[in-house]
């Protein structure tokens, strides 16, 4: 549908080149520090926590809440746990590069706004001290790069990132053997490769969403943080109230007529329809979303959501 001025493809060095747009998130010190702590302190790092690390003898000073009563009892002496500040944890990011992303009316392709977000927050997260993974996924092919911290592996993501973007609507084939959806099948592999306690951002248009995908959202979200990043065009919002527009199809464009009562009527129930099953879908799994408009900058938009300090947990 659409505008012609519209970006339909990015390439690796504009993603490299969004490191730029992630130091203006104004991160906090990256510096992987680890200091061993007594009792239940808090880490001044949202959602890390604290991790256990040993026990010592008790000395003046240590939170009584820290003890260890079951050694204590044992040794006859008072023992405290000590604990780390959990500073490195996995950020996994699923990334939809579907056919329905290879859209926009305005602004950029939905694909290009979803490698332009996984992108910056490839980044933050490696100079959060993370370690940092993606699944990427199109109609074709599913890429899974498991949580390192190493620029290099941020740097394979965005690759990927680009090579799987379509350039066309036509793909050599179909490839969906098990039957799934390509968003349920990369939620199973995310359970399979993520660790308890990992940051998961989700980034699609949830067009391909199925009875199913709720329960596996659900799932993943019961042991990690789980974000819904939803890529939307303005006009599946709306439709504009007259003039001829062309769709994109397998058989090349179909014109509608935006001023046809029935077509806008039956759009109206369409997107209705999806609206609710995405609402009924999120509800269910507990997680969180969040949209993101192909019209706008994507770093402007993290920028909101992500908070202050540009932290990602």
């Amino acid at each position: 549908m659409g505008n012609t001025d519209a970006i339909t493809h990015i390439g690796l060095p504009d993603l490299i080149r969004l490191q730029a747009d992630a130091r203006a998130l104004k991160l906090p010190s990256a510096r992987p520090v680890r200091t061993r702590q007594a009792g239940l302190q808090r880490s001044p790092q949202r959602g890390r926590g604290m991790a256990f690390a040993e026990v010592r003898l008790y000395q003046p000073g240590d939170d009584i809440r820290s003890i260890d009563w079951r050694v204590t009892a044992r040794r006859q002496e008072p023992h405290t746990k000590l604990y780390e500040e959990e500073r490195e944890r996995p950020v996994l990011l699923l990334c939809d590069l579907g056919p329905s992303l290879f859209f926009a009316s305005t602004g950029a392709f939905k694909q290009v706004r979803c490698a332009q977000i996984a992108s910056i927050l490839a980044w933050l997260a490696l100079w959060s001290g993370d370690q940092v993974g993606g699944i990427v996924f199109n109609d074709e092919a599913l890429r899974v790069l498991r949580p390192a911290r190493r620029k290099k592996s941020v740097l394979r993501l965005l690759d990927t990132l680009d090579e799987l973007q379509r350039r066309d609507n036509r793909g050599p084939e179909q490839n969906e053997p098990s039957g799934q959806s390509r968003l349920d099948m990369a939620l199973t592999e995310a359970r399979r490769v993520a660790h308890t306690g990992s940051r998961i951002f989700v980034i699609s248009d949830f067009l391909d969403i199925s009875e199913e995908t709720g329960t596996l959202l659900g799932a993943l979200a019961r042991h990690n943080g789980v974000s819904a990043l939803r890529i939307v065009d303005p006009l599946e919002k709306e439709l504009p109230k007259s003039g001829r527009f062309a769709v994109a199809g397998p058989d090349g464009p179909v014109w509608f007529d935006a001023g046809n009562l029935r077509f806008q009527k039956a759009w109206h129930e369409k997107v209705t329809n999806h609206e609710h099953r995405l609402a009924e879908c999120f509800r269910t799994s507990g997680v969180t979303m969040a949209e993101v408009s192909t019209a706008n900058d994507p770093a402007a938009t993290l920028k909101l959501l992500l908070g202050p300090g540009g932290r990602i947990g």
